[in-house]
C-alpha cells in the first residue's frame, strides 16, 4: 500500500476547509433531483431566507453553466455562477461555485457535490461544498446552505 503524501496537519487544513450537510429529505429520490436541476423549482428555495432568486440560468450537463442572482431583503444583488464537471441523474450533481465579485475581479472557485440516495421513499442528501480559502470563509457558507436547505425542506413538503 502507498503512503500518502499528505501529513496529518495539511489533511486537518483540508477537512477545515470544507463543508459537509446531510439530510434526510421526506420525498422519492427523483424528486429531490429534479428540484436541484429544474430552474423553476430552484428559484424557489436556493437561497438564504429572505433572499429572491431573481435571476437562474442553469444548462444541466457536464461543462454545462449555472449562474443566478440572489437580491438581499437591502435590494443588493449577489451573482454566483459556475460549471457544472458532472452531472449523474438522479444520483450526483457536481459543480463549481463562484462568488461574483460586482467589480469584475475573479472570484475564488469552490466545488460542490451533492449525493442523493435512496431511503425507501426518502432520500439521503449529502451536500459537500470544498476549497474553501479558510475556515472563516467556509462557516460564512454554513449559515447559507442551512437556511437554503431548510427552504428546500418546506418546497419539497409542499410539492409531494
Amino acid at each position: 500500500m502507498a503512503a500518502s503524501n499528505a501529513s496529518p496537519s495539511a489533511a486537518a487544513e483540508a477537512a477545515e476547509r470544507e463543508l459537509v450537510v446531510t439530510r434526510l429529505v421526506d420525498a422519492p429520490r427523483d424528486m429531490v433531483y429534479a428540484a436541484w436541476t429544474e430552474p423553476e423549482q430552484a428559484m424557489q428555495w436556493w437561497g438564504p431566507a429572505g433572499f429572491a432568486v431573481t435571476v437562474l440560468e442553469m444548462d444541466v450537463r457536464p461543462d454545462g453553466k449555472w449562474r443566478k442572482c440572489m437580491r438581499a431583503p437591502d435590494g443588493k444583488d449577489y451573482w454566483r455562477s459556475g460549471v457544472y464537471r458532472e452531472v449523474v441523474a438522479p444520483e450526483r450533481l457536481v459543480f463549481t461555485y463562484v462568488s461574483d465579485d460586482p467589480r469584475g475581479a475573479p472570484g475564488h472557485e469552490t466545488v460542490v457535490t451533492v449525493i442523493f440516495e435512496e431511503r425507501g421513499a426518502k432520500t439521503m442528501m449529502t451536500l459537500r461544498h470544498s476549497g474553501f480559502q479558510s475556515k472563516a470563509a467556509r462557516d460564512s457558507h454554513l449559515g447559507g446552505w442551512g437556511s437554503s436547505l431548510e427552504r428546500f425542506a418546506r418546497h419539497i413538503s409542499m410539492a409531494a
